[in-house]
């Protein structure tokens, strides 16, 4: 019976994490807008935060409960994830376009972010200085966003401008969200976060010990799916409505905010242990983002086999962990 209900309460946690952070980047976003905040500031810091949210919260308080396993694990789980498993499928759904900014830039900041975790991960422990470094990194890595969206374009392609029609769209949308209601959506989607991420947590840990299963593999796996729901949600959405070319840079993106800034958090916050398995974990999730980069290459995009591929590669990697 225990069982049942930490499994119902397990389910009840990610649903909380899900509407929260949905409600979340709303409000936060319609605040910004009041205030006249760029739009690519609140893509950069406000939606990256509101989508990444459920990582965040279960990372930094599987810290602070001691389970540090599941603070890794759910990060690189779900580096690991967002590429071969939500890509993947959305690639089936529809094909995925891959910006060229995408492919000579921002994956391979994916690849620097993994060797970073991987390299100040290698004694065993993220420090507080290996928290500070990362934090660093990730703003280093803002600013160069904020300099090249100032640079003056010389030609803008037909998806730019649709994009950016499309951003104006969504910008009047949150104009017409009042400022107090946008506020109370800002506060009922943190406090979802935080109650939605102590269920996932407390219910895992209590699965993993029940089932004689690790932390390391609930983090991996259950917890890294659960928490990535707002991205596989958006990617696939996004395929739908035949907008895929949104789908990396919101894959991307989260996994590069994923280590910078919340392993970097979480580390400056507590010292957080890593076990000597996630090295290869790590390494997953440099040679996935190494596939996303090979398979994007010659057409600018992920085709439904490349989707497949992806699959297959991660039923692979979870018959290795399980």
């Amino acid at each position: 019976m225990d069982m049942v209900i930490q499994i119902l309460l397990l389910v009840l946690g990610f649903a909380l994490l899900v509407k929260g952070a949905d409600w979340f980047v709303d409000g936060a976003a319609g605040i910004a807008t009041k205030f006249g905040i760029p739009q690519l500031v609140i893509g950069l810091t406000i939606v990256a935060m509101g989508t990444s949210a459920p990582e965040a919260a279960v990372s930094i308080t599987a810290a602070f409960a001691g389970n540090a396993e599941i603070t890794i694990g759910n990060i690189v789980g779900s580096n690991v994830l967002n590429i071969l498993i939500i890509l993947g499928i959305t690639a089936l759904v529809y094909p995925v376009a891959v910006q060229k900014s995408s492919l000579i830039f921002d994956i391979p900041v994916v690849l620097f972010a993994t060797a970073i975790l991987f390299v100040l991960g290698y004694d065993g422990n993220i420090s507080r200085l290996d928290g500070i470094i990362m934090l660093v990194v990730f703003v280093a890595y803002l600013f160069f966003l904020f300099w090249d969206a100032k640079r003056p374009k010389k030609l803008e392609s037909v998806e730019v401008q649709q994009e950016e029609a499309e951003n104006e769209e969504t910008k009047n949308e949150r104009k017409n969200l009042s400022l107090p209601k946008a506020l109370i959506f800002t506060v009922i989607g943190l406090v979802l976060i935080v109650a939605g991420s102590n269920f996932v947590v407390k219910s895992a840990t209590f699965i993993a010990t029940a089932l004689g299963l690790s932390q390391r593999f609930i983090g991996l796996t259950i917890v890294a799916l659960g928490t990535s729901l707002p991205e596989l949600f958006t990617s696939v959405t996004a395929a739908m409505k035949k907008n895929s070319d949104i789908a990396v840079g919101n894959i991307v993106g989260s996994n590069i905010f994923n280590i910078l800034f919340i392993v970097g958090l979480s580390g400056l916050i507590i010292p957080v242990p890593f076990d000597p398995a996630f090295r290869f974990d790590t390494l997953v999730s440099g040679v996935a983002a190494i596939l996303l980069l090979l398979c994007s290459l010659p057409k600018k995009r992920l085709s439904r086999i490349a989707g497949i591929f992806f699959l297959i590669c991660y039923a692979v990697y979870f018959y290795m962990i399980w």
